[in-house]
């Protein structure tokens, strides 16, 4: 058995502007430095064999914040970036909607389902490399809605409607089993 424990990164400046990151680097607000500092000080009795973060910026931020203390392996693995929003990474969240991007590409960009490929293609080698693990994962929404997708085996729409940002249940930490 595997498990893994999902942690969102912290609130970016993007987040508190309402822009939607996608692929841009992205920063933490003093806010999420906050937040995810006062993270650290909950999980800190937690044991966690590896951990896997997105490469972009706002993810390695939370992650040096979250394990930055704890000599742990850390992965930084571009596959558990966040959703390529194409033309409109780094622009208003009006113009991203996961409804309409489940299977049709955002503009230059992925849709939901190329990043479901992404993730599973990483637990594949997860399932492979790192049997009987408690494993950390720091990353964006996509990655974590593929997530309830693939293991809870829950549909895009439903994923999608029920996600913690729109019914406003943020929680410390997501717990998939493998």
């Amino acid at each position: 058995m595997i498990i893994i424990k999902y942690f969102v990164h912290g609130t970016s400046i993007d987040n508190e502007l309402k822009i939607s990151s996608g692929w841009s680097q992205g920063e933490l607000s003093e806010t999420g430095i906050i937040q995810t500092k006062k993270l650290a000080d909950e999980i800190s009795d937690e044991h966690f064999d590896v951990i896997f973060c997105s490469d972009l910026h706002r993810a390695k931020q939370s992650a040096d914040i979250l394990f930055g203390h704890r000599s742990l392996e850390v992965i930084y693995d571009q596959r558990i970036r966040e959703c390529n929003y194409g033309i409109y990474n780094g622009t208003t969240n009006k113009n991203v909607i996961y409804l309409d991007h489940i299977n049709n590409r955002f503009p230059q960009g992925e849709s939901l389902l190329d990043v479901q490929r992404r993730i599973e293609e990483l637990l594949n080698e997860i399932k492979q490399k790192h049997r009987e693990k408690k494993i950390a994962f720091v990353s964006h929404r996509a990655p974590q809605l593929a997530l309830n997708v693939i293991i809870n085996k829950k549909t895009w729409i439903e994923a999608v409607n029920n996600d913690w940002r729109i019914i406003g249940k943020w929680q410390s930490g997501w717990e998939f089993i493998l």
